[in-house]
């Protein structure tokens, strides 16, 4: 069963049973009050009956000493003829409870007879027929003679009216009950709709569409429950599309490890083959030996890289103070004797935090990249600068640029903006990724600017130690 019809039957039971229960409580206490008025009349009858029959037996003459069971019949026909119109029954017994008088339709029940005490009244509520009584009585005490009244008063309206009463409740709060019914119907609806854009959401999300948000219709607690859950889905849609990209990338490493192999891989078997199925002169025995050199130290640096990666991804920093110009001028004695392209270095002095091995090894790796890119004889420069965040270490080079798709992958293992130029310098795309792990162990990550054709910039920024003043060139 659906929750806003939960709400509405629960809603409709709650109502019938409250409307029910309090229309029984209001008609019976109408009903009762009602009676009461009755029997207040009743008893009232009784006793103008009562005054009434002393009155008429006084004034019978003083034939007998005791008042005789003809005048009490002759006294009740009178009294019962003065209130024809009226409905009232009476009758009338003596001392021993023996009937001496009795209305035509009286009662023939003697219970309420035989429970009449000396100087009290008592009276019921009988149903002899279709109609209802209410049956008075009490002990008249005439010239020296006990006798007893009883009267009977028809109250049968007073129940009519409590059954009509009962009727028009029951048919009113049917109609109530119709009109709440349809009333709260739309609200259970209204109520539930979050709930509903919710499980819509919920739907959609299973079949794949994590781009899929909930509306929100309410700012209470349900619209709370949406903005809650809306913002679950846009993490969870990042989560998705990080294992996505994730997957891919690995999807990507290996087929880019697969093809790196293979490439040195046919031609180390290919000139060993080579060399063992037929005999050549020095020269060539020479060239064939020397590439088979050459793929077999490309496929060792390439494995060491990896290792290195791999390392560093599970390594964990343990940063010292250092001074910069460690850096600086490690990478400067590096590249002294080389002739192909122009090294400037400048930069400021200061004292940072980090591990001094690995900081070298990025910097190796990105002058490395800077070189690569770069036409023979072009500058490269090496520069170190203050900023707020902390020292920023660059490297620039006048090389071929950069595209925008190919700065936001040129980290990832593998890939070469350039295929052709890396493995002529024996890369393999992973000298970046091995810089990247190493920058997200230190807390930074590499910035790169570049525009084609102009050249590009690597930096990245590391946190300070003891500052020191000044700038410096090398």
């Amino acid at each position: 069963m659906k929750f806003s019809y939960k709400i509405l039957l629960s809603c409709i039971i709650t109502m019938a049973a409250a409307l029910g229960i309090g229309g029984y409580f209001f008609v019976n206490n109408v009903f009762e009050t009602s009676m009461e008025r009755e029997m207040e009349q009743a008893a009232d009858e009784n006793n103008i009956l009562q005054f009434a029959f002393e009155t008429a037996a006084l004034n019978i003459p003083a034939k007998y000493d005791l008042l005789q069971n003809s005048a009490v019949k002759e006294i009740g026909a009178n009294l019962e003829k003065r209130g024809q119109g009226t409905g009232r029954l009476l009758r009338l017994s003596d001392e021993n409870r023996e009937i001496l008088y009795a209305s035509e339709g009286f009662v023939e029940d003697t219970r309420l007879l035989a429970s009449i005490e000396q100087q009290t009244r008592a009276y019921q509520v009988i149903h002899p027929d279709e109609h209802y009584y209410i049956q008075t009585g009490a002990e008249i005490t005439a010239l020296d003679r006990t006798l007893y009244l009883e009267t009977m008063r028809d109250v049968t309206s007073v129940y009519e009216e409590r059954t009509r009463g009962f009727l028009v409740y029951r048919n009113m709060m049917l109609l109530i009950l119709v009109i709440s019914s349809v009333i709260m119907f739309f609200i259970s609806t209204w109520l539930t709709r979050p709930i509903r854009l919710l499980t819509k959401a919920a739907r959609k999300m299973t079949d794949g569409d994590y781009s899929y948000r909930a509306e929100q219709v309410s700012t209470d607690e349900m619209g709370q429950l949406t903005r809650d859950f809306n913002h679950m889905a846009g993490v969870l849609e990042e989560n998705i599309h990080e294992l996505e990209a994730e997957v891919q990338a690995r999807e990507d490493f290996i087929a880019a490890f697969s093809h790196e192999l293979k490439t040195p891989l046919t031609a180390v078997i290919g000139y060993a083959d080579l060399l063992r199925s037929r005999k050549m002169d020095e020269e060539k025995h020479f060239l064939s030996a020397n590439y088979i050199y050459t793929e077999g130290k490309r496929l060792e640096a390439m494995s060491l890289r990896l290792l290195d990666i791999i390392v560093t991804k599970r390594g964990e920093l343990i940063p010292q103070e250092m001074d910069v110009e460690v850096l600086f001028r490690y990478l400067k004695d590096m590249y002294e004797e080389q002739q192909k392209h122009l090294f400037a270095f400048r930069y400021e002095p200061g004292r940072i935090y980090g591990e001094a091995d690995l900081l070298k090894s990025v910097l190796l790796n990105l002058a490395d990249n800077a070189c690569k890119a770069s036409e023979p004889g072009s500058t490269i420069e090496v520069f170190g600068e203050k900023r707020k965040e902390g020292y920023l270490f660059g490297v620039k080079d006048e090389g071929v640029g950069i595209s925008p798709e190919d700065c936001r992958r040129i980290t990832e293992a593998f890939y070469m903006v350039d295929k052709s130029r890396s493995r002529s310098h024996n890369g393999a795309g992973l000298g970046l990724a091995l810089c990247a792990e190493i920058l997200k162990l230190h807390g930074s990550s590499l910035e790169i600017t570049s525009t084609l054709g102009e050249g590009s910039t690597f930096a990245f920024v590391i946190p300070y130690g003891t500052g020191t003043e000044g700038a410096r060139e090398l």
